[in-house]
């Protein structure tokens, strides 16, 4: 089981510096990739500039996009977008794609809300493939370094969205909000059973909020409770007291062996501080499963 790390874009008052020492030294340390992901209407770094940084920062890891809301944008300038992220890294690229559920993120931006649908997503996923492929247009570059563009990741949910994704996606960005073992086992063994029916093994990818250390849960409430506030403040801090990962490091071993268990092909851990010390204590158990 490969493990990556987040960046911790969602947090306020982040730097350049910060960005910059946290890619380098995950691109240095014990970890298989790293990931970031998509919000318009949030004080985060904007989602293709900011990988693009980290493709020209980084040498080695898998860089994943988690997850691209594809549907809010046009396919063909995406499709232009991230083949420069993959020629940028050289191939290291994985995009993972979904409708999000934030409508303010789609207004904000002048996008159709009614567009949130895998069959729109699936179409817009096929436009890319023909532009990476030149079938839409041989001039439309820069070419990727494989003839059919990065691979694909879908962050589907629902089994009609998972049976969708089958068609156009080579595995699951799978998200646990509890990390909760079961949630990721079930999540599992649906995407096994759509993939199954068009005769593919997916790519299991999870991933789910940590914090590490005295203080931990402290430090998860206060992120979620501003990150999950587009669902109003009381649901927000209702959820954030039972959300994502707390404990120690020793805790975080043992519910990596879990998922390890349940069949993943890799996981990936997402911060709630833009503190280093949080990464340090990870990539310490990190190491344990290289």
């Amino acid at each position: 089981m490969k493990i990556g790390m987040t960046l911790p874009v969602m947090e306020p008052g982040l730097t350049r510096q910060n960005l910059e020492d946290w890619t380098l030294r995950i691109d240095a340390g014990p970890w298989s990739h790293i990931a970031l992901g998509e919000r318009i209407l949030f004080p985060n770094p904007e989602f293709i500039s900011t990988l693009s940084a980290v493709a020209a920062w980084t040498k080695r890891v898998e860089i994943i996009a988690t997850i691209s809301v594809l549907t809010m944008h046009n396919p063909i300038l995406s499709a232009k977008q991230f083949a420069t992220i993959d020629m940028i890294s050289e191939g290291r690229f994985t995009l993972g794609v979904g409708v999000g559920g934030r409508e303010e993120d789609y207004n904000a931006i002048g996008s159709k809300w009614s567009d949130r649908r895998w069959g729109i997503l699936s179409n817009h996923v096929k436009t890319m493939q023909s532009v990476w492929s030149k079938e839409y247009h041989p001039d439309l570059g820069p070419t990727t370094f494989s003839k059919n563009g990065p691979e694909i990741l879908a962050g589907a949910v629902g089994p009609k969205a998972m049976e969708m994704s089958s068609d156009f996606a080579q595995g699951l960005a799978g998200f646990s909000f509890n990390a909760d073992i079961e949630e990721i086992k079930d999540s599992f063994n649906r995407v096994i059973g759509a993939f199954k029916n068009k005769g593919k093994t997916p790519r299991l990818v999870t991933s789910f909020w940590f914090g590490l250390g005295e203080g931990a849960r402290s430090d998860i409430q206060t992120h979620l409770e501003r990150y999950l506030s587009w669902m109003g403040d009381d649901l927000a801090k209702d959820l954030a007291k039972i959300a994502g990962f707390s404990g120690s490091q020793d805790d975080l071993n043992d519910f990596l062996l879990l998922i390890k268990a349940a069949g993943a092909t890799d996981v990936i851990l997402v911060p709630t501080s833009k503190n280093i010390e949080q990464l340090i204590l990870a990539e310490e158990v990190v190491a344990k499963f290289r």
